[in-house]
């Protein structure tokens, strides 16, 4: 897609992918930003969580889920998940080539910290993918060298919120068990490296007084989508068309946090991701 006919294209919906529900806090924050935008959200709950799989079913999945939103016309593909978006991103990018513009959640983030303080310690939290790829520390580090990154992988959060156990006691136990954790000591910013965890957001606020900043990927990310369409001409002023949510397999718990985030009846796609 060229800047010359990007006019042209600015009505085709914004694809978002992620293995589960998490993306849907993204697909959420996209749409509260940009009211006009249809969006295609594709929830590969066949294949869930991404964390503990081996980097190439991740790659493959999300190929074929991109191939899928292709279909879809998308104008734009948001990789709603820190693992995918840290595993698969440039083979995203291959398949999507110049039919659409990829944007991940790992990148939006760690622009902010061009300008942090040097020595400001920031905690990381995600999937056991997400932190063995060590892909904030590395990037962080590759736009602010002097900054501290501590990460902890925090594999129980992300099942704990498919399951729905939200703003609870067991929710806050199982919480409260990770961010004691010594490697996480002295921190004064978190990053929730999965887009599951702005669920929780209130609850990591809670246990740290609301005295440290608690960094919501899906509210940059979608910040970062409306720039990058504004840049390229494709915000739509036109009406909007309904979403569409598509999932590989059933569950009660998509459907539910789905008619939760969006406030209407939402009716859900059985999506084939293979050819």
């Amino acid at each position: 897609m060229t800047n010359n006919d990007s006019n042209l294209f600015s009505d085709h919906p914004i694809g978002i992918f992620d293995s589960g529900i998490g993306g849907l806090t993204v697909a959420n924050a996209i749409r509260n930003t940009l009211p006009n935008e249809q969006i295609i959200y594709f929830g590969d709950t066949a294949h869930l969580p991404y964390g503990d799989k081996a980097s190439y079913s991740i790659k493959h999945y999300s190929t074929e889920i991109t191939k899928f939103l292709l279909q879809k016309k998308c104008k734009i593909i948001v990789i709603a998940c820190h693992t995918a978006s840290s595993t698969a991103l440039e083979e995203v990018r291959e398949v999507a080539a110049d039919n659409a513009i990829v944007i991940d959640v790992v990148s939006p983030v760690i622009k902010l910290f061009h300008d942090y303080q040097d020595h400001h310690k920031i905690g990381v939290i995600g999937t056991k993918g997400t932190i063995h790829s060590n892909i904030y520390s590395k990037k962080i580090h590759e736009v602010n060298e002097a900054l501290k990154v501590a990460s902890l992988a925090t594999p129980l959060l992300c099942p704990m919120i498919e399951e729905g156990f939200i703003n609870d006691d067991i929710s806050q136990a199982v919480i409260d068990n990770y961010l004691t954790n010594s490697e996480l000591e002295g921190i004064q910013s978190i990053i929730l490296a999965c887009t599951h965890y702005p669920l929780i957001k209130k609850q990591i606020s809670k246990f740290y007084s609301d005295k440290i900043e608690v960094l919501d990927s899906a509210e940059i990310t979608a910040l970062h989508v409306k720039n990058v369409l504004r840049e390229n001409g494709l915000l739509n002023d036109s009406k909007k068309a309904p979403h569409h949510f598509y999932v590989s397999d059933y569950t009660k718990s998509f459907e539910e946090s789905t008619r939760y985030f969006f406030k209407e009846e939402i009716q859900l796609e059985k999506g084939s991701i293979w050819s």
